[in-house]
């Protein structure tokens, strides 16, 4: 079968028969109506034919409906036409997809306030290759696996432009946990962290998604690593990854032991939760510490969406010691974004890095296997439960599948 590219500039005609490119004379193939591109679509059916996928009609997916902080509420679980993709698109069946705390900010419409319903939600996941554009298949094929940071991933299937795509050996969700979680922790604490061997640095939700990754780079940068946590388990996982000193903080009173143990205050700490700990950090810095924010978790429930801190002392705080705020928002760090990601996942094939996944299995209702266990899995991250990144696996591979 060909796909050809008429181009009525009078010389040449290309035409690509099984990925070979040749030219012809033009007049002999083409009838000029007038000077415009003209391209055989013929090459959707080949480029949408692969027998592990069985491409349905018809898909689920997740979609706000109505701005609201409260998941539940804001987002429905629809039946629609799959998508196609455009010249530059990839078809993905998504095997997996990651749970954010963000994802509740993006159904309340914080990020782009000029945004309305109804929307896609979703920012990441991961699966495989089933259909793309003709300029997409100068790099993928059918079947290539690649994982995405992009809106709509709550989704059976998602249509992805090639430039946002990132190729991975495997569909496996430890991959899912470097695009978002890992790529936060790794640019934060090089760009901003400005870490020196022998400090000392606090991670906040040390045992969460992105606090995980935080424990180790600054591990391998020689610091010593204290990390928070809200249970006895979790402060085991923290020991595993190199955090020097794990605090359970619902059997330690946090305040009163960085004060004890670490007089000095902290070098650099790694904020996610904000409110009361937020105010707890500021006060620990040591001098010309860094507090790097890189979320606030315990407001995005509220209506605001921002917890309640002392920033009316904060400025006298920040000069007595010479400290900064440093704030971290991933979308104006991409220039770093692909160093990042081929950095890890070096490490992660030489197992110089763990990438902690929670699917669930220890929830009261099972594993999080399709796209309505979502609403579970939000809820599960929110309560605190989950260890490493909270992933779904939407769709479990199939017999057929190359994979």
């Amino acid at each position: 079968m060909s796909t050809s590219f008429l181009l009525r500039n009078g010389k040449r005609v290309f035409s690509v028969f099984g990925g070979v490119c040749r030219g012809t004379d033009a007049l002999s193939r083409v009838n000029f109506i007038s000077r415009r591109f003209i391209i055989d679509l013929s090459y959707s059916t080949h480029f949408m034919d692969f027998k592990g996928s069985s491409i349905p009609s018809s898909m689920k997916k997740l979609v706000v409906t109505k701005l609201s902080q409260n998941f539940r509420d804001a987002v429905a679980l629809q039946t629609v036409p799959v998508p196609t993709p455009g010249d530059g698109d990839l078809l993905v069946r998504n095997r997996f997809v990651g749970i954010n705390a963000s994802d509740i900010n993006y159904s309340a419409g914080r990020y782009d306030p000029t945004v309305k319903p109804p929307f896609d939600a979703g920012f990441e996941g991961i699966g495989e290759v089933v259909g793309l554009g003709l300029s997409a298949s100068a790099r993928y094929t059918v079947g290539d696996t690649v994982a995405y940071f992009a809106d709509g991933a709550f989704a059976e299937y998602t249509v992805i432009p090639m430039i946002k795509t990132v190729p991975v050996p495997a569909v496996k969700p430890e991959f899912l946990t470097l695009l978002l979680s890992g790529a936060t922790a790794y640019i934060a604490m090089k760009r901003l962290g400005d870490l020196v061997k022998g400090e000392t640095v606090l991670v906040t939700a040390a045992a969460g998604g992105t606090g995980q990754f935080a424990v180790q780079f600054a591990k391998q940068a020689g610091c010593h690593v204290v990390g928070t946590c809200s249970s006895n388990e979790k402060a085991g996982f923290l020991k595993t990854i190199g955090c020097d000193r794990p605090i359970n903080y619902t059997s330690e009173d946090l305040s009163a032991t960085l004060r004890k143990e670490y007089p000095q205050g902290l070098d650099v700490v790694y904020e996610s939760i904000g409110g009361r700990i937020f105010d707890m950090a500021v006060n620990n810095l040591a001098n010309k510490g860094r507090l790097i924010v890189i979320g606030f978790i315990s407001g995005y429930q509220t209506a605001s969406g921002v917890p309640t801190v002392k920033g009316g002392t904060l400025p006298v705080k920040l000069l007595q010691k010479s400290a900064s705020v440093r704030g971290f928002f991933l979308p104006h760090f991409l220039a770093d974004y692909k160093e990042a990601m081929g950095s890890m996942m070096q490490m992660f094939a030489k197992g110089k890095l763990v990438c902690e996944v929670d699917c669930g299995d220890m929830a009261p209702e099972g594993r999080f296997v399709g796209l309505e266990s979502v609403f579970r899995a939000v809820d599960y991250m929110y309560a605190g439960k989950n260890v490493g990144k909270v992933v779904v696996e939407v769709t479990p591979p199939s017999l057929e599948s190359k994979l």
